[in-house]
């Protein structure tokens, strides 16, 4: 009998953990895959998406030609610049810059078999609003090496590619040239190392505690209950599109979600299990953290979606912007995915606004001022008159000293028509 009721122990012991086993499985599934929130559309912040690529092109272009003490540069030069631009692979480039002819001027070069190749250079608005950009970059430096900090303090091993560090340096407000004005110069913080895949990274070599703060901390004070900060039950900001509904059973798992341990995005969360809610909201909590680091408090889904190793995180982690979306809005303009953090917008109104942020607004309006014109005929196509006028063409020798006077480079660009920059033809 005492053996058959130690049996019947096992037994019940044995169905006590697999009903917990099960119990725990459900828990899972229930947080990160039967709880979807729907996606409604945003029209507020979709305004503040909508136009962000041609912007950000044209501001590309504006520090690629800056960069050049000709202040000229042919069509086949910035051919070149392409694959940073993100513009639509059917659009010609030369097309694209002549929409904004207040911040582009047009004109010629003469190639070494003395055909006509147009040359893109700035209008004296576009020089002058590019020079206050350059001045705010020096005043902001501080604050910009913080934020490279910041970013690479993210990450597990402090390192990151350069070319991931490129994807989010527009977004970041960090220099078209960084890696030369702005890495150099602190040699006691960032060295650049070679990484195993023989590409070149950024390594951060001093850790500071001082930034190691996630911005979810430094607004718990004022926004935080008591006990949630003592207990560490930090939760996130939220906000919902106007008539998003939100179900009951959803609604109960959020607040419960939200109650769960905050894990701050600087500390080690190897501990952590990926398949759990809490785990989730550390991930929620990095990104929340990331996009505080962008200017404008939004970057594109693709930025970060190789971002997985280095920040330590587990397989389809970007799934969480469609799961919390009161925290997180994903737009969809301008053929792409971009991830705005909600609680960064008032509306269409950026709540804290970098000095970059003004800057990139003048650009827009100028941009947007030229488009117009153009459409209603204000702007019209240099005349053939002009064309045989010498004054109105840039010679080879002009050219001499920034890389165009090259007989090889010339030739090997020569095109049957220059009024073409197919795609097909620009090295990206």
């Amino acid at each position: 009998m005492r053996w058959f009721n130690g049996f019947l122990g096992r037994v019940a012991s044995s169905r006590f953990l697999c009903e917990c086993h099960k119990g725990v499985n459900y828990q899972q599934k229930f947080g990160l895959v039967n709880v979807k929130l729907k996606w409604v559309k945003d029209k507020s912040l979709d305004a503040v998406v909508a136009g962000e690529r041609d912007l950000r092109a044209a501001c590309i272009l504006v520090s690629v030609i800056s960069s050049l003490s000709h202040h000229f540069v042919p069509i086949y030069h910035l051919c070149r610049h392409r694959g940073q631009l993100n513009l639509p692979q059917d659009l010609k480039l030369s097309t694209f810059i002549r929409k904004y002819p207040t911040i582009f001027h047009e004109s010629h070069v003469l190639d070494s078999g003395g055909t006509r190749v147009p040359a893109f250079g700035l209008t004296p608005e576009a020089v002058d609003l590019h020079q206050e950009e350059l001045n705010v970059i020096q005043q902001s430096q501080k604050d910009i090496i913080d934020r490279l900090c910041k970013l690479l303090m993210l990450t597990k091993h402090r390192i990151l590619p350069l070319q991931t560090i490129d994807q989010l340096k527009w977004d970041m407000g960090l220099p078209y040239d960084y890696q030369d004005s702005v890495v150099p110069h602190h040699p006691g913080l960032f060295s650049v190392v070679h990484l195993p895949d023989d590409r070149l990274g950024l390594k951060l070599l001093f850790w500071d505690d001082h930034l190691a703060v996630s911005q979810l901390r430094k607004s718990t004070v004022l926004q935080q209950k008591e006990t949630d900060i003592k207990n560490n039950c930090l939760a996130f900001p939220i906000r919902f599109t106007r008539g998003f509904g939100l179900k009951r059973k959803c609604m109960k798992w959020l607040e419960e979600w939200q109650r769960l341990p905050y894990t701050s995005p600087y500390t080690d969360a190897s501990h952590l299990d990926p398949r759990t809610d809490e785990s989730e909201k550390r991930i929620v909590g990095v990104f929340h953290e990331l996009l505080h680091l962008t200017i404008q408090k939004k970057t594109e889904r693709k930025n970060v979606s190789n971002l997985r190793k280095p920040l330590s995180l587990p397989q389809k982690f970007t799934k969480v912007f469609e799961r919390h979306p009161g925290i997180f809005y994903i737009s969809k303009k301008g053929d792409t995915q971009t991830v705005v953090l909600r609680e960064a917008y008032d509306h269409q109104r950026l709540l804290q606004k970098n000095p970059l942020v003004d800057i990139r607004e003048r650009f827009a309006s100028l941009m947007s001022k030229g488009f117009l014109e153009k459409s209603r005929g204000l702007y019209k196509k240099m005349s053939g008159a002009d064309l045989e006028n010498p004054s109105k063409l840039v010679s080879r020798d002009q050219l001499s000293g920034i890389g165009y006077s090259s007989e090889l480079e010339l030739d090997c660009i020569l095109f049957s028509d220059y009024e073409s920059d197919d795609p097909a033809h620009c090295a990206s």
